[in-house]
């Protein structure tokens, strides 16, 4: 059996919807992301890692799945897997309900990378001489 776990709930926004009062298919990805955050979180590499290390978890793929359609009103239930994980890397899955019925589902590739200096010092990228 998969174990996944349930990291977000949030309601339907009345400006997610297209002109045919479906949840636009851009705003599916806005559940989703608040899952990440909620996930990374969950296992102390969010925005609390960033601030201590300068290191943070970057999306670098995501593959969407619409099943089925939402109208509104709705509360998107979401719940998480760990596919995989590896040195850097992470790759989760999520899973989108409302009223019980799978709408939606997100597979993500992650990479945990420093954050760039804004400036870096005048002797990187120097050429050695021998």
């Amino acid at each position: 059996m998969t174990a996944y776990m349930k990291t977000h709930s949030e309601p339907l926004q009345d400006a997610w919807l297209d002109a045919y009062g479906h949840l636009n298919e851009a705003y599916y990805l806005v559940p989703f992301s608040n899952a990440s955050w909620a996930l990374q979180d969950r296992f102390d590499i969010g925005t609390a890692y960033f601030d201590r290390t300068g290191g943070a978890l970057y999306t670098v793929e995501t593959h969407l799945r619409y099943l089925k359609e939402v109208r509104a009103p709705a509360v998107f239930e979401i719940e998480s897997l760990i596919v995989a994980v590896a040195p850097k890397k992470l790759h989760f899955a999520h899973v989108m309900t409302v009223d019980g019925i799978e709408r939606a589902t997100a597979a993500v590739q992650a990479a945990l990378a420093a954050a760039a200096v804004s400036e870096p010092p005048d002797w990187v990228g120097r050429k050695i001489g021998i």
